[in-house]
């Protein structure tokens, strides 16, 4: 299903097509689509209001919160107050949207009353900070994800499949293909796999190669024998320093380690009746810029959402929108989370 903004199609249909696509996570390209669409209509934006509230409500009433558990709602259906709760908020937050263009100097976090621009060289670092997670799927089916400030070079031909990582962090899904190998190169050194996932950060000092899945070979020169290194299988890394002098490292890693290493990886986030310095926390864990909590009295205040990983903006947006909290810039790119006055 592909809910895209036709002007031949009712928003009401396009909008119920959303609703299920931000329920189980958009990709960044999603999110920017959606962006496009809620744009182009004031129409769009109604009808996504009012499915999402629909949607909300059979959620409360089943006592499903998307993927994790949560206790049924009795009084659903009783006449509700319209005052904001004052300790326990509940909040399904599949619709929290990622900035379309998060690099910008300003970081804008949207609430009811329009947007609270933050303006600041600490700003500006967080919306770098603060990009998603870059995602490419290649022509043979292989996947890609960038961390934030990585680039590379993508060469195909009949006989071979070779990606040049020139700077950063990425992380490789091989689709399998025993007539041609898939070969990185990165700072002297090339990883070659046929069907596997591995981790490659590169630095000023070394290049890092985790396996997730499979096995594969690591060599300085030509990967395809001579001068190979190592033969990683999953669970293992290999740390090669870019001195030809340097000994390389190969070694297990721990699943705690494996998981620290990883954590930049988007993944979905659940939480059910959490604490807000948790949510925070968890979100710092996957990302490169920090949140902090500042008002005492916000720290006990529990939340029942669901948000990628990278998704830092449209949590800040929930927030802002839903429950009065402002987003400040800190020192060092710090944001820093207050209850509005």
């Amino acid at each position: 299903m592909k809910p895209a903004h036709s002007e031949n199609r009712d928003p009401a249909d396009v909008a119920a097509g959303w609703v299920m696509r931000h329920d189980r996570g958009l990709s960044p390209a999603e999110q920017d689509e959606f962006l496009q669409w809620l744009a182009a209509d004031p129409r769009h934006g109604e009808a996504m209001a009012r499915h999402r509230l629909a949607w909300e409500n059979f959620d409360r009433l089943a006592g499903l919160y998307a993927s994790v558990p949560a206790v049924p709602d009795p009084d659903l259906l009783a006449p509700r107050a319209r005052a904001r709760p004052q300790r326990t908020w509940r909040r399904l937050a599949w619709w929290a949207v990622p900035l379309a263009a998060a690099a910008a100097i300003m970081l804008v976090v949207a609430n009811r009353s329009g947007p609270v621009a933050v303006t600041s060289a600490g700003a500006s670092l967080a919306a770098a900070q603060l990009t998603p997670i870059e995602e490419r799927t290649l022509e043979d089916g292989s996947t890609i994800r960038l961390n934030r400030g990585a680039t590379l070079q993508v060469a195909f031909t009949p006989e071979e499949r070779r990606v040049r990582l020139e700077r950063g962090e990425a992380d490789f899904a091989v689709a399998k293909d025993s007539a041609r190998a898939f070969v990185v190169e990165s700072g002297g050194v090339k990883i070659r796999a046929v069907g596997t996932a591995f981790n490659v950060r590169l630095t000023e000092q070394a290049i890092e190669v985790i396996v997730t899945e499979g096995i594969v070979a690591v060599a300085r020169g030509d990967a395809s024998g001579a001068g190979v290194l190592s033969a990683l299988s999953a669970g293992e890394r290999a740390l090669v320093p870019r001195t030809a002098s340097g000994t390389p490292l190969v070694g297990k890693l721990s699943s705690e380690e494996l998981d620290r290493r990883l954590a930049w990886q988007p993944r979905l986030l659940g939480f059910t009746d959490e604490p807000l310095t948790t949510i925070v926390n968890e979100f710092n864990r996957h990302n490169p810029v920090v949140l902090r909590v500042a008002d005492p009295a916000l720290r006990d205040l529990r939340l029942t959402a669901r948000f990628r990983s990278d998704n830092v903006p449209g949590f800040l947006r929930l927030l802002a929108s839903d429950f009065g909290i402002r987003a400040e810039p800190g020192a060092d790119g710090e944001i820093v989370l207050r209850a509005a006055r």
